[in-house]
């Protein structure tokens, strides 16, 4: 399982916020999902290529995101650009995110654990020393 972004972190998504700088110093991988959090009717999210993003412009038939509370799944590595296509939302009030999904890190395998000894079939010292006395045992019983 990875990890939720909210985009904007306490801010959410909206107007006059830098997202570039929200995005600095994270790293997303596949298998993260960014949240876009606003208020629904206010803004949308729409998913554009690189000449997209520049020209704040999605391609024709675009279906933008719109609930409010859009949950979006980094499914493969590369870059990746995000728009609000409401009016002039992108191009004036800087409604866009660029980022760079990495891909998936392995998990570390987890350090090899020492066996467990059970209590029954456990050590032999202490059934050997049993044994051991019994024999001293005997044999001082005989000898007196």
């Amino acid at each position: 399982m990875g990890t939720d972004f909210m985009v904007g972190d306490d801010k959410g998504w909206t107007l006059d916020f830098d997202y570039q700088a929200w995005a600095e110093g994270k790293q997303f991988y596949v298998g993260d999902n960014l949240v876009f959090m606003y208020s629904e009717g206010v803004h949308n999210v729409l998913k554009v290529n690189g000449t997209g993003f520049q020209q704040c412009a999605g391609p024709a038939g675009t279906v933008a995101l719109a609930t409010g509370n859009d949950v979006v799944p980094l499914s493969t590595p590369g870059r990746k650009w995000y728009i609000c296509g409401v009016t002039t939302h992108c191009a004036a009030r800087n409604m866009k995110l660029a980022i760079t999904v990495l891909p998936k890190t392995a998990s570390p395998t987890p350090a090899p654990t020492a066996p467990e000894v059970s209590a029954a079939g456990g050590s032999i010292a202490p059934r050997f020393y049993a044994l051991i006395m019994a024999i001293f045992g005997i044999i001082a019983a005989v000898i007196v």
